[in-house]
Parts: C-alpha cells; sequence; structure tokens
C-alpha cells in the first residue's frame, strides 16, 4: 500500500532540510509530494537542488494558500493512500504506521489525528488550544461527528475517496472543509492520538485569530451551501 506524503511548504527554510529527512526515514513505501507556495525565504530554491526520486517537488505561480497547495499535491499524488504533513516540525511522521493501521485493516476510509488524545505534546497557547477545541466543537454540530481534533494537520485519506472530493478553500479552510466533505459522504473516519511539538510565531507559526473566524465561515458554508 504505496502512501503519498503531500507536503505544502510556504518560507520553511529552516525545517524544510530536517523534515524531508525525517520523512524518508519512515519505513514505508512511499513518495513525498512537495507543494512550494511561491516560498521567499529560500526554501524554493532549496527545493529546485533536490533530485532524490522519491521526491517530486512542483511550484505554485504565486502565493495561493496552503488549501491550494494541498490540492495540488491530492491531484498529483499517485499512492493508493494520502496523508497531510506540513513542512514544520510539529508533527512526527513515525506516527504514519498509526495512522496507517485502520486503513491498512479495512477498517477506515480517513483517519484523523489527534492532538488530544494522551500522546506527548509540548505545552502550549492556551488561545489555540481554546479555539481548536471550539472549532471541533462546531464543526461536530453541523456533521454529526464526534472528532476530537478537527483542525489536526495529520489527516489519512484513501486516494480513492479525497481524489474525489471538489475542493475549494485556499487557506486554512480546508480542514473544516474537507472534514464536513467526508462526513457528507458517509466515509468511516476514525481518530489515533499523535504527539504534537507546536511553534509560536517566533518560531514561524503563520495561523491567526483570522483563520479562526475564516473556520467558522467555512463550517457554514460547506453545510448549508456546497
Amino acid at each position: 500500500m504505496k502512501l503519498s506524503v503531500v507536503m505544502p511548504a510556504y518560507n520553511e527554510i529552516d525545517t524544510i532540510e530536517e523534515i524531508i529527512r525525517r520523512v524518508l526515514a519512515v519505513d514505508l513505501e512511499k513518495e513525498l509530494v512537495i507543494v512550494d507556495d511561491c516560498s521567499t525565504d529560500g526554501t524554493r530554491e532549496y527545493l529546485e537542488k533536490l533530485s532524490d526520486p522519491r521526491i517530486r517537488v512542483f511550484f505554485q505561480e504565486r502565493n495561493m494558500g496552503k488549501g491550494a497547495a494541498v490540492r495540488r499535491g491530492i491531484a498529483e499524488a499517485a499512492g493508493e493512500v494520502i496523508v497531510i504533513q506540513d513542512a514544520d516540525l510539529e508533527y512526527n511522521p513515525e506516527e504514519y504506521h498509526q495512522l496507517l493501521e485502520p486503513i491498512r485493516k479495512g477498517l477506515a476510509d480517513v483517519v484523523f489525528g489527534t492532538r488530544f488524545g494522551g500522546s506527548t505534546t509540548r505545552v502550549h497557547l492556551f488561545w489555540h488550544y481554546l479555539g481548536n477545541r471550539m472549532l471541533t466543537l462546531f464543526s461536530n454540530m453541523f456533521t454529526n461527528l464526534n472528532l476530537t481534533d478537527m483542525e489536526v494537520c495529520y489527516k489519512m485519506f484513501k486516494s480513492s475517496i479525497i481524489k474525489g472530493i471538489h475542493l475549494r478553500s485556499d487557506r486554512f479552510g480546508f480542514e473544516p472543509e474537507v472534514t464536513a466533505k467526508v462526513a457528507r459522504l458517509g466515509c468511516r473516519i476514525y481518530e489515533t492520538p499523535v504527539s504534537y511539538a507546536g511553534r509560536d510565531y517566533s518560531e514561524g507559526k503563520k495561523i491567526g485569530w483570522k483563520d479562526g473566524i475564516s473556520a467558522v465561515y467555512c463550517i457554514l458554508r460547506y453545510h448549508f451551501f456546497d
């Protein structure tokens, strides 16, 4: 079962080399599909020099947002299973195995990680934690799911499922949108705990309060109008 790791990247020169090393070190049949979202800090130039046959790199013509980069990566992915991987060091690629297990066993179509399931996590920003829990609760009210972490990066899909979904969100609205749409399809969704080493804004964190407001809009939009 080949895994496609879709990695959107925007201005991650401080972490891109290490996260690529960690992904490639995972003992699974896989490809790494990197989509650079018009980086300006040297990330693009670093990616242009890569020659590893396990890595395919695509470049956006302009900065379009994480959701647009993820869409491009999904479209280019060739594996039977697709997982989303940020280009920072917040998530641990060694946990692909536990995400993959419910799909490998034939139990799940989609697997969400959860940062609130008892794994080791960095003690971090209270308001981000509260915002994540509130957005997950609000999403669950409309999807009728009992997820604990809708906003988690680690989402794994059967390719046949995710490639058949028409995604629209260009920024961080990808998370509530894809959640709404896999719920509407009646996909078998599992959660598994993942560790989390969250970074703060001085370390390059990009999501902010405006993205929280956008997520509320996306939850409503993809429930009532799409």
